[in-house]
């Protein structure tokens, strides 16, 4: 209330904590809904890309682990293994509520021979397919950028 040369005024101010409450929500469903959606889908774009740059063999081929020449085991693997081990997924560890991050990668379980594929050995040349993939990074922040969008007005559509 102010009073001075003898006019008083009162606001109201209750309606702005219904708005005030509203913004907070607001602002938790875009750090937790919207920013996630954005990363998921550049997450999206770097996974398709990385699968399509893995080399496919023709037939299976043999994989000779550390101790191959000690215990002569050898693993076989069918044509498109490394492609099919190709993942992505949220990494809660290194997200935060003012991050949101993806990995995209391969199992190396499913696929331990993956890193010499990717930069070669001494008797075999590199095949890369996860650099090559950093040059859609614009497109994959196009992307996140455009479901973000998507999401913001989707959540302002319900307010």
């Amino acid at each position: 209330m102010f009073e001075g040369a003898g006019v008083t005024f009162r606001v109201d101010t209750s309606p702005l904590a219904e708005l005030s409450a509203k913004l907070r929500l607001l602002g938790q469903v875009i750090k937790e809904e919207v920013a996630l959606d954005g990363a998921a889908a550049m997450a999206k774009v770097m996974y398709d890309e990385v699968r399509l740059h893995v080399s496919v063999s023709g037939k299976p081929h043999k994989f000779y682990g550390r101790d191959s020449v000690r215990t002569g085991v050898t693993y076989t693997f069918q044509p498109g293994n490394l492609r099919d081990a190709i993942y992505r997924v949220f990494s809660r560890d290194q997200s935060s509520d003012t991050r949101k991050t993806y990995q995209v990668s391969w199992n190396h379980r499913k696929a331990p021979y993956g890193f010499m594929v990717e930069y070669g050995t001494a008797h075999a040349a590199a095949q890369p397919f996860m650099r090559p993939s950093l040059a859609r990074i614009p497109d994959a922040i196009a992307a996140g950028k455009a479901r973000m969008g998507v999401r913001i007005s989707a959540v302002m559509g319900g307010i």
